[in-house]
């Protein structure tokens, strides 16, 4: 399938290939001519052998969906199937949570410590076979292999060593002498950081003494699979970890499944809200980390290039298929024009292309869909006025592509500026005093990140007491910790993941 973001051509230029220097920009935006070209440089695919087919993995097994159904999982730069996936009905789910809940009285019982050898056992192997995982992920999602490999399977290993120093230290973690595990907890989890988002779940909650199961993005599937393989190879009992694979309607089960104490999901505000009226009354607990449109903003006493190469990471990292991405961009009146020139300057020099290749700065887009919302929110920038440019290139004609993006002449009130895009799309907007930055970046209705510019820590300060959002960066931005909590306000969504706030959500407190 072709995907041509160029509508028109001259007025869409897209990213350069990986193995393609970047054409000129326009001569106010043009790079320096590149001294040399990156030749390709891909990532070994045989590190992974992937499967024909997978089942669910259910008390310590892997087993067919009981009716038998199946779907196909894609790698977005180039269509193929990698893999054959079972769809998990009802029956499965509630095999699944039968399963936890018997582990769930062995699991609980064990001493800290003990639960903590298994979690550490965990991080050893995840580090064993980070190359291995790393291909995988970038197979199955499409974002380069530099980023899965350098950014998240290092924090993918953090996540669980770090819960495993807490699993013997919970009566010191603020939460009462003796706090206790709520039981079963249904986590689903999305496609753009799938072996990460299952390693914020997975990892406190074990280390409390809960027992989950959990359901992947039916895009991204694989490395769910993969760990459970790696649960196995640790020695982890039997139903503490199950994974039930599907769409939609298999996350639906799971959290309306009775047997459930607790609900993690991480996704779209829009089924974050279908998930809270649903668990409404019954009495289960729920963390919900759902979407963002942050506002990095950047004061006229900022170093320019140390603030490009923010705003670049901000927002194109992981094709911008971040929920705490930098898609809003405030520059102050006075050094708008100079920042926008050095950033229209670094973005010629983005490589997009084979998420293989160790060269490449951006992948594919995850799937279809989310293509098509993308070039949907981007056309209608354009139609309400919006001005659009991307840096002269030529993408893929296989597979998911989308150029990096900005827009000028933004306002508050165009949808480009309200709507999350979740892509590689950012919209530039200004601002003259730190109270009109405050309030453009707090006129939203998420609240999950933001980033502050300047050289003045008072500033840093003072404007950062004032933004209603969950994370909040100074001169840097998308740097994370498995030492620091992570959630948001509003209808970003409540509860906090990481650090000791993450141990909360899974105790009886």
């Amino acid at each position: 399938m072709a995907t041509d973001n160029q509508s028109p051509a001259s007025a869409q230029p897209a990213a350069p290939t990986s193995a393609q220097p970047a054409a000129s920009a326009p001569a106010s935006a043009s790079a320096p001519a590149n001294p040399f070209a990156y030749a390709p440089a891909p990532e070994s695919r045989s590190v992974v052998d992937i499967a024909p087919s997978y089942g669910l993995f259910i008390d310590g097994e892997f087993a067919e969906a009981a009716d038998g159904r199946v779907f196909k999982t894609l790698s977005p730069a180039s269509e193929e199937v990698l893999s054959e996936v079972a769809q998990a009905g009802a029956d499965d789910v509630d095999r699944a949570v039968r399963a936890a809940r018997k582990a769930f009285e062995k699991w609980s019982a064990l001493p800290g410590a003990e639960r903590a050898k298994y979690l550490f056992r965990i991080a050893r192997i995840i580090q064993e076979r980070s190359r291995e995982l790393a291909v995988l992920e970038t197979l199955d999602n499409g974002k380069p292999i530099k980023e899965t490999r350098d950014a998240d399977l290092p924090l993918v290993a953090a996540h669980f060593f770090y819960y495993a120093g807490w699993a013997d230290k919970l009566e010191h973690a603020g939460y009462g002498a003796a706090p206790r595990p709520l039981g079963v907890a249904g986590q689903v989890i999305p496609w753009n950081f799938p072996l990460l988002m299952l390693a914020w779940k997975i990892a406190p909650a074990l280390a409390t003494g809960n027992t989950v199961v959990l359901k992947p993005a039916e895009t991204t599937p694989l490395s769910a699979l993969f760990f459970a393989d790696i649960c196995r190879q640790a020695g982890l009992p039997k139903g503490v970890v199950n994974i039930v694979t599907g769409d939609g309607t298999t996350g639906a089960e799971l959290v309306g499944h009775p047997g459930i104490d607790k609900v993690a999901f991480t996704g779209s505000t829009a089924v974050g809200k279908a998930i809270a009226r649903q668990i409404a009354g019954t009495g289960k607990r729920a963390t919900l980390e759902l979407g963002g449109k942050g506002a990095n903003i950047v004061f006229d006493d900022a170093p320019v290039d140390q603030a490009v190469e923010g705003i670049v990471t901000g927002i194109f990292f992981n094709q911008g298929q971040v929920c705490c991405a930098g898609s809003r961009l405030l520059v102050q009146e006075s050094v708008h024009d100079e920042v926008l020139d050095a950033l229209k300057r670094r973005l010629a020099t983005l490589r997009v292309g084979d998420p293989l290749d160790k060269n490449t700065d951006l992948g594919a887009i995850n799937s279809a869909e989310q293509l098509a919302r993308i070039r949907a929110l981007a056309e209608t920038g354009e139609a309400e006025g919006a001005e659009r440019w991307s840096p002269a290139c030529e993408l893929p004609s296989a597979g998911y592509w989308f150029a990096p993006t900005l827009f000028t002449n933004v306002t508050q009130a165009h949808t480009i500026a309200r709507d999350e895009i979740f892509g590689p799309v950012l919209s530039v907007l200004t601002f003259r005093t730190p109270d009109e930055a405050v309030a453009k970046a707090n006129n939203t209705q998420y609240g999950l990140s933001a980033g502050i510019w300047t050289e003045k820590g008072s500033r840093i300060l003072a404007v950062a007491n004032k933004l209603r959002a969950g994370v909040v960066w100074a001169n840097t931005f998308n740097k994370f910790d498995p030492t620091s909590p992570f959630g948001g306000y509003k209808e970003s969504g409540y509860g906090r993941e990481g650090g000791r706030h993450g141990l909360e959500a899974y105790l009886d407190v």
